[in-house]
């Protein structure tokens, strides 16, 4: 930190006279921004020109990314900031460009993404007037965003710009939104390099959380309680991946052999091909995963918050635990949901060194948990993931399991949202975090295109492939344009079961097969001449299962944009399914993974405001 203020008071421009869209500008490299998403408009015009300008000046170091709208550009942004684990930027422009951005704004903060979304917004002495193209961001943005920021007083633009950084990256990461009237860019000043808004109160709670380390009688309490486990479980969340605390994570689990179940958002916390992963847990997580959580006795939650994707009915969730432990740096977090006997609020990196090292060197814990790591193996082995492999049709998990042979774990795995996200998280593996994007809390179709094209941006030398399905795609289906517009080599699939595949599987499960609204066999919709149209010069319709791995070989050795349309089974299902008001010894298995309970009778309707 110190290093950072000497830079700020050395910076070389530091009382130059500049417009306000300079000083944006200016702030923006310091923060290290190294591109930026959006689309140009009348109110931001003034910035987009200093962008224009400093990219003509420093050889194109923050290029202009636009995508086919607004909403698109603020995926590419959590997109990069998931990718990179920094703040991802959008700008655009007043109105109707900044409510483009409401749906991306609302998904980042839901899952603890940090972008800031700058926008342009009428002249200060218009605000209020029905301008051109006005809408009153700060009220709208307010309810779904970390902090919004009107400025009004361009001599605090350039320390509000800092502050919007400083809000989305600390404590818990989220999405912070600037509006910025045409005549504050305008505005000429001092530039002073340096310098953020006085917002104490924020800053006094971020200390809090950062000094609270974890204390030495916490850690015996802790110890006290595992020692007398014979089954622990971690139960790993997004916020372990958010606070970089994977490693740390990992080597205490290590080190006292725990399994680790992650939920949907913390897929990459733990290397998922080793023999202690139990991949994800929740409404469609692994069998194993899920039945290891009832037949834990220790559970240590870990940056996760038991949202009711895994916690569906909570007093019967993990039953017989007779020890829950939470770690969180959200204090509203604990004891939300489900009541733990054990909490700490704090940085997770610090948190789990102490723990560990209490453990070895003062605990001295000795722990052999052979039994249970047996009865683990048996759950991953009896209740493995499977499928019909005799089919006629392309099964969606063979495509995603052929992918899987390439991509060995270390690509870039983007998604949509319905029946392919699921499949590309129980079918895919991760061997380090930050390789899988996916809208978990808000579930926002039309995600997993743009949010690929950032993720590129920021691995520039990774594989990023896109696993969409034919509804979710058509959401965002101009920003294939936008891959071939700046040449990005991304792996675009889309699983083509001609509908809404998610809401189709509950409407048959729960209301008599009727498809209202969702079937789109009928659409004339041709994916391939599209993607041919945008540019794409590899754009391929696969129906034939025995040309599945051919086509896939050729797919991911393509060099540039590809593109591949796979007509899959139209009734291929995703199983594991925890329905609703289910706990988990009620999970519904399918035809092909085996369960240990009776099989559930889902040919009766649910109300429907339990759907999803």
């Amino acid at each position: 930190m110190q290093q950072a203020l000497a830079k700020e008071e050395n910076h070389p421009l530091a009382g130059t006279k500049m417009t306000g869209s300079d000083i944006i500008v200016q702030v923006l490299a310091q923060e290290g921004t190294d591109v930026i998403f959006g689309y140009s408009g009348g109110a931001i015009l003034p910035t987009y020109d200093a962008v224009f300008r400093f990219n003509a000046e420093t050889n194109e170091s923050m290029p202009l990314i636009v995508p086919a709208n607004e909403q698109g550009a603020g995926f590419m942004a959590s997109g990069y900031a998931r990718a990179s684990g920094k703040v991802g930027v959008v700008m655009v422009t007043s109105g109707p460009g900044a409510t483009n951005t409401v749906t991306p704004v609302r998904d980042c903060m839901a899952d603890s993404t940090p972008i800031v979304v700058i926008c342009g917004q009428v002249p200060t002495p218009a605000i209020g007037s029905d301008g051109f193209q006005e809408a009153p961001i700060a009220n709208i943005m307010g309810a779904v965003a970390k902090h919004i920021f009107l400025i009004t007083d361009p001599t605090k633009l350039e320390a509000t710009i800092r502050t919007a950084f400083e809000i989305a990256r600390t404590g818990r990461p989220g999405p912070v939104v600037i509006d910025i009237p045409k005549d504050v860019q305008n505005w000429e000043g001092v530039f002073q390099g340096k310098g953020q808004l006085p917002i104490r109160g924020y800053r006094e709670r971020i200390d809090e959380i950062a000094e609270n380390l974890l204390a030495d009688e916490d850690c015996e309490s802790f110890y006290a309680a595992f020692a007398k486990s014979k089954r622990p479980l971690i139960y790993a969340g997004g916020g372990v991946i958010n606070a970089n605390a994977h490693a740390e994570m990992c080597k205490f689990a290590d080190k006292f052999s725990i399994p680790v179940v992650t939920t949907l958002m913390g897929i990459g916390a733990c290397d998922t091909t080793q023999p202690l992963s139990l991949h994800m847990l929740g409404m469609h997580g692994t069998a194993f995963a899920n039945y290891a959580v009832d037949d834990c006795d220790f559970l240590i939650a870990i940056g996760a918050r038991f949202d009711d994707r895994v916690a569906a009915v909570p007093p019967k969730f993990a039953p017989n635990a007779k020890f829950i432990a939470h770690f969180d740096i959200d204090p509203s977090e604990i004891h939300k949901v489900k009541t733990v006997d054990w909490h700490h609020v704090g940085l997770l990196p610090q948190a789990m060194n102490k723990l560990l090292d209490f453990g070895v060197n003062k605990a001295k814990i000795s722990s052999d948990f052979s039994d249970w790591h047996s009865h683990v193996a048996d759950l991953k082995s009896t209740y493995a993931m499977n499928y019909d492999k005799n089919s006629e049709y392309i099964q969606p998990y063979a495509v995603i399991e052929e992918l899987n042979k390439h991509a060995k774990g270390e690509a870039v795995i983007s998604t949509g949202v319905g029946q392919h996200q699921m499949w590309a998280a129980q079918y895919f593996d991760f061997k380090s975090p930050r390789l899988w994007l996916t809208s978990g809390s808000m579930g926002t179709m039309g995600f997993g295109l743009p949010a690929a094209i950032g993720a590129q941006f920021a691995k520039p030398n990774l594989v990023v492939i896109d696993i969409d399905g034919d509804a979710s795609i058509r959401m965002n289906l101009g920003d294939l344009e936008t891959v071939t517009t700046y040449k990005l080599p991304i792996k675009v699939v889309v699983l083509n079961n001609l509908g809404d595949g998610m809401v189709k599987q509950w409407q048959k499960l729960f209301f008599k097969g009727r498809l209202s609204a969702s079937d789109k066999s009928l659409h004339m919709k041709d994916f391939v001449k599209a993607a041919e149209a945008d540019g794409y010069k590899y754009a391929v319709r696969l129906e034939n299962k025995t040309e599945l791995s051919k086509v896939i070989k050729e797919f991911m050795e393509f060099k540039g944009p590809a593109f591949i349309e796979v007509m899959i089974d139209p009734d291929a299902g995703v199983y594991p399914m925890v329905g609703p008001g289910m706990t988990f010894d009620q999970m519904i298995t399918g035809d092909y993974i085996p369960s240990r309970t009776a099989k559930v009778d889902t040919k009766t309707e649910v109300d429907s405001s339990e759907m999803f």
